[in-house]
């Protein structure tokens, strides 16, 4: 499999948020800030990197009957990790996410592409798989933080941009305080907006395969 698919697949065709549906709880309560989007996106992205390329070693070491417990055990081992890691030098998104980093090890996205293709392919096809699944699930975090939190505070890059220390700024200020609708940063809003690009995804992966085909009757 070429990289170039797995990155499609991790993007549009497959993508675990927006095609999937998977990791719906983080994605929901953690997309308000882009702070808090990109933090997550960059933790579950290590996590299924690290995670694919030792479940691909021990592939053929661990024991059929027990495979979901020892990849739930190797996954918790980088979550630890990473937790850890987030508490020691970004305490300010540690704090902002919270229990969600350590939930990463009861997210369907790795335990799935563990089960799915780590167990079944080599180390370099498996460390590209979980580069890609996780550039998709962090760009539907990105994208979903960005009006998420335009729309409901007025503001883009609460957390990275503007003035006072990474994890503790304010953004940059789009609308008026007096504009934004603050319903798009409760629950309803994040269920309309991920609707809205489920549905967008949807439409581009049909016209997409459109093209393709059109292209392969014309060859």
């Amino acid at each position: 499999m070429s990289f170039k698919k797995q990155l499609k697949d991790g993007l549009l065709t497959n993508n675990p948020v927006l095609s999937q549906l998977l990791g719906m709880c983080s994605t929901m309560a953690i997309t308000t800030t882009l702070f808090n989007g990109i933090g997550m996106g960059l933790s579950v992205m290590v996590i299924l990197i690290c995670s694919n390329v030792v479940i691909s070693l021990l592939r053929k070491v661990i024991p059929d009957k027990i495979r979901i417990a020892a990849y739930i055990v190797v996954i918790a081992g980088f979550v630890t990790m990473v937790d850890l890691l987030l508490k020691a030098y970004v305490p300010a998104l540690s704090e902002s996410l919270g229990v969600f980093i350590p939930l990463i090890v009861v997210n369907c996205i790795i335990l799935g592409r563990a089960e799915a293709f780590a167990s079944k392919h080599g180390v370099l096809a498996s460390a590209a798989d979980g580069l890609t699944q996780g550039i998709g699930y962090t760009a539907a975090l990105v994208v979903m933080c960005i009006i998420r939190e335009f729309l409901g505070s007025g503001t883009f890059g609460k957390g990275v941009f503007g003035a006072g220390s990474f994890g503790a700024t304010d953004g940059i200020r789009i609308l008026p305080e007096q504009y934004p609708a603050l319903l798009v940063i409760l629950p309803v809003g994040g269920f309309l907006t991920l609707g809205c690009l489920i549905a967008f995804t949807q439409w581009l992966n049909r016209r997409i395969a459109q093209k393709e085909a059109q292209k392969e009757a014309v060859e």
